[in-house]
């Protein structure tokens, strides 16, 4: 089984517990305006890696992940775009009993039973979901990624009733996400959801800013500054009673 990959990270710390072994993978429906690797984006890009080739590299690092209570996580791109993939390397990883993560937007969810069967056994070998959940508001979602939250939202209601282990992601954006209305709304959505550990706001930043000039695409945030401390305060201490479970 190959997956196609854009590249992996070792000893990460900030996607999942401990001490992670990132994968990136190629391909992802969403456009975001604030993406930090619009590189991953390209379906036909990337590099395809056999699941005995990872698996034999992410050993290397299982004293680490011992250690620090870490694992891998599977990020993107859209990790869901290679379902039979993730199936087949976490069944793997789960022979060494390592601590198996993926960092999904939800934007590839959909409610066909053949997906679905897939998805359950793919769930069935995953410890933690960490779901980034861009906008609450519809409209405001679509000007931010190009497309619809519905199946976002179904996607986070779906996690809710296999009862996975799920961080929330909200990347807070002057003039894209940093409305209180939208914050509230969005902390009474995840307050509907009992399967949430943790809630993050991550501030948004400008270091991926070179690589959309490097594929020579227009940035649309320019001259967007990233967040002031007090609206990031602001914004945590609104989302910070919704991490209930």
């Amino acid at each position: 089984m190959k997956g196609r990959i854009h590249s992996v990270e070792t000893c990460g710390t900030v996607d999942g517990p401990g001490l992670r072994y990132i994968i990136f993978t190629q391909g992802c429906p969403l456009r975001c305006q604030f993406c930090h690797n619009p590189d991953t984006w390209k379906m036909g890009d990337g590099n395809m890696v056999t699941v005995n080739e990872l698996v034999t590299d992410i050993l290397t690092y299982l004293p680490f992940f011992k250690a620090s209570g870490g694992g891998v996580t599977v990020s993107g791109g859209e990790p869901l775009l290679q379902q039979k993939f993730l199936i087949s390397l976490f069944r793997e990883l789960k022979k060494y009993d390592i601590h198996t993560a993926i960092d999904t937007s939800g934007g590839h969810f959909i409610k066909s039973p053949s997906y679905l069967n897939m998805l359950d056994e793919l769930i069935a070998l995953t410890d933690l979901v960490l779901l980034d959940l861009k906008q609450i508001n519809p409209e405001r979602h679509k000007l931010l990624t190009g497309m619809s939250n519905e199946c976002i939202l179904e996607f986070a209601n779906y996690l809710k009733a296999k009862e996975v282990p799920v961080w929330i992601r909200h990347v807070l954006i002057p003039e894209r996400t940093d409305f209180d209305e939208d914050l509230y709304s969005l902390a009474d959505f995840i307050q509907t959801l009992t399967n949430v550990e943790k809630v993050e706001v991550l501030p948004y930043h400008k270091l991926g800013v070179y690589k959309w000039e490097a594929l020579e695409l227009d940035y649309p945030l320019q001259g967007i500054a990233p967040p002031t401390a007090e609206r990031v305060e602001n914004a945590e201490r609104i989302l910070s009673g919704a991490s209930i479970a």
